[in-house]
């Protein structure tokens, strides 16, 4: 060592930094990967606890959620990129390493936070969560990424569409290529519509109440928060960005929800179409965690007619309770699996049976539902819709309905589970469900009913309406 050298005094040492919103986004990803969480369950209590603690104010939480789900809305894209800045495969990065790298890439790709504090922060988060070695490594990362702006990036990165274009589509659009494909065939083949639904995806929906008929109003609401009408349904409102639906009173009262309008309208179609003969006995077969089974409920007292709340698991057979605690028509919540039910064949009027479902049409909120799924998961769910169906379709009397619906676009969960079962079974007929979603565009060919985020803001929420015939 040189006599310079030694007399050089060292470097003092640095505690690193924690930043409180990226910290709570890596630990709400990594709850994410490692528990197999969702963030919209996540998120919330970490950000309670945060406010709480003092560390955040209103916009430290809307930064903390942008980074969470703009992460995983656009992780496949950024897998892509990082791919491309390193020198081994992206399977032999630790998971934690590729949140802080993927965090930092949503930071330089993805929003308006300047390079320089983009890539500071993450080394700085990487520092604390990771540790000075890995610190470098992400540097390093980051600082490639930071030369070109999204779109170069998605050019170098993306296959030719010519070549594949659903390969194309999936690293563009940040979804895996069998969901790709997938949603092509459930639009009906051809390039149109396809590019605007995968971008609908990756859009932050809006948050839209409802207001239970018989218990709130839209005025109220409107009086309570800066909102707008909804686009459907006559119970929506849309609140504006940054909107707290948990402090407006009716909603802590349960006197109105949270509810995507493609819910409500699914609600709303069957409550409306016609039956013949009395119409008193009301069944919401899957009802949890209970948003739909409130508004049906509230419809239903409307008309005295009673509505049944059942739900295979006991924690959300609870989670129905709290959520029709307060209807003032009559009302029962069980727990009770639908494909062996304790009621007797014919009990029903009308029934609502929304079935388990791969969740594909709710991308937009459940962002990470993309990349957990599996094709082989649409073959476990595909015995237990059509048994869900089939009872349903034994639980109404003749000349009741079904409403068959899912939360999903896939032929393989909607119209085909719709068409086996009424071979498999007979004695029943399909409705227009149509003219039972008034105002409504872009409906397509009927009978059943398919919403689209693109179209309809709506999540993607399936809808048949079954007419028991005999």
């Amino acid at each position: 060592m040189s006599e310079q050298a030694r007399r050089r005094p060292p470097k003092p040492y640095r505690r690193p930094q924690k930043d409180p919103v990226r910290m709570l986004a890596f630990e709400a990803l990594r709850a994410v990967d490692e528990r197999d969480a969702y963030a919209n369950l996540v998120l919330p209590p970490l950000l309670r606890k945060a406010r709480e603690k003092g560390d955040f104010d209103g916009r430290d939480a809307a930064l903390a959620t942008e980074l969470v789900y703009g992460t995983l809305r656009r992780q496949g894209t950024y897998d892509a990129i990082i791919s491309a800045c390193i020198d081994r495969p992206l399977r032999e990065v630790d998971p934690p390493v590729l949140d802080v790298l993927a965090l930092g890439a949503h930071q330089l790709l993805g929003t308006r936070i300047p390079t320089h504090a983009a890539v500071s922060a993450s080394v700085e988060l990487a520092r604390v969560v990771l540790g000075d070695g890995r610190a470098k490594f992400v540097n390093a990362v980051l600082r490639k990424i930071s030369a070109q702006d999204l779109d170069a990036w998605v050019a170098q990165v993306a296959p030719p569409y010519d070549k594949d274009p659903e390969d194309h589509l999936a690293v563009v659009h940040s979804h895996p290529r069998w969901v790709v494909s997938a949603l092509w065939d459930s639009l009906g083949g051809g390039r149109a519509g396809i590019e605007e639904l995968l971008a609908a995806d990756n859009d932050r929906p809006e948050v839209t109440l409802v207001a239970r008929p018989g218990r709130s109003t839209t005025e109220e609401l409107a009086a309570a928060t800066e909102t707008v009408p909804g686009r459907w349904s006559p119970y929506a409102v849309r609140m504006a960005e940054g909107g707290e639906p948990g402090a407006i009173d009716a909603v802590k009262d349960g006197r109105a929800g949270v509810q995507d309008e493609g819910s409500q309208l699914v609600a709303i179609a069957l409550a409306n179409a016609p039956v013949d003969g009395s119409d008193a006995r009301w069944l919401d077969g899957c009802a949890g965690p209970g948003g739909k089974a409130a508004l049906l409920a509230a419809l239903a007292a409307e008309r005295g007619a009673a509505l049944l709340a059942s739900e295979k698991q006991p924690h959300r057979a609870r989670l129905v309770e709290r959520a029709l605690a307060g209807n003032p028509g009559p009302y029962q919540v069980i727990a009770a699996d639908g494909t062996r039910p304790p009621w007797r064949p014919g009990s029903f009027d009308r029934v609502l049976m929304d079935v388990p479902c791969s969740g594909l049409g709710a991308l937009r909120r459940r962002p990470e539902a993309r990349w957990r799924r599996r094709p082989d998961d649409l073959d476990s769910f595909a015995p237990l819709q059509r048994a869900l169906l089939t009872e349903a379709l034994s639980a109404v009397r003749v000349g009741g309905v079904v409403g068959y619906a899912t939360c999903s676009p896939h032929l393989a969960e909607t119209r085909v589970v719709v068409d086996d079962v009424l071979k498999k079974v007979g004695g029943a007929e399909l409705l227009d469900a149509r003219p039972l979603l008034p105002g409504v565009p872009a409906l397509g060919d009927g009978p059943d009913v398919q919403l689209w985020p693109h179209l309809h803001g709506t999540d993607a929420m399936y809808l048949a309406l079954l007419r028991r015939t005999a």
